[in-house]
């Protein structure tokens, strides 16, 4: 079996929020239009760990828990001319874009914002704290996804 691996992904509370994801269950994790993040998520397999970030809130922070059910498939909202992810790149003989689906896990009981992580020594080195830092979608260590849960279930 696999090594289960985990990772960090960003979604802002207005588009898409832990609140939503925990009354849908699970939902496509589609729109990712930067090629690293793309490349992520075509790695990710079902089952791998997910921290549920929210950005663009005040302040932005680790907000629960998720869990990828169905590894990368093409986003085929890139072929959507209605869509705000369209690209006429992408076709569907010759895909782009990829997305995976996320299932909920965990909503935290209060979220654990950046500014206490970027404290936190035990973080060192994560992408998520590194200058300039803005991928939707990024690779996190064991050690650093299991501080992480650590802390935010000691908040409760």
């Amino acid at each position: 079996m696999a090594t289960r691996r985990h990772w960090l992904v960003k979604s802002e509370p207005g588009t898409y929020s832990i609140e939503d994801l925990e009354r849908d269950g699970k939902t496509c994790w589609e729109g990712v239009r930067n090629y690293q993040a793309r490349n992520f998520l075509r790695e990710m397999k079902v089952g791998d760990a997910l921290l549920f970030y929210h950005s663009s809130a005040n302040p932005p922070g680790v907000v629960g828990l998720a869990e990828v059910v169905r590894e990368a498939y093409p986003d085929h909202f890139a072929w959507d001319e209605r869509s705000p992810y369209h690209d006429p790149r992408s076709t569907e003989d010759d895909p782009v874009w990829y997305m995976v689906d996320v299932g909920f896990v965990e909503r935290f009981p209060e979220p654990l914002p950046l500014p206490e992580l970027k404290k936190d020594p035990a973080l060192e080195g994560m992408e998520l704290l590194r200058r300039g830092s803005r991928l939707s979608v990024q690779p996190v260590s064991k050690a650093h996804f299991d501080h992480i849960v650590k802390l935010a279930r000691r908040r409760s």
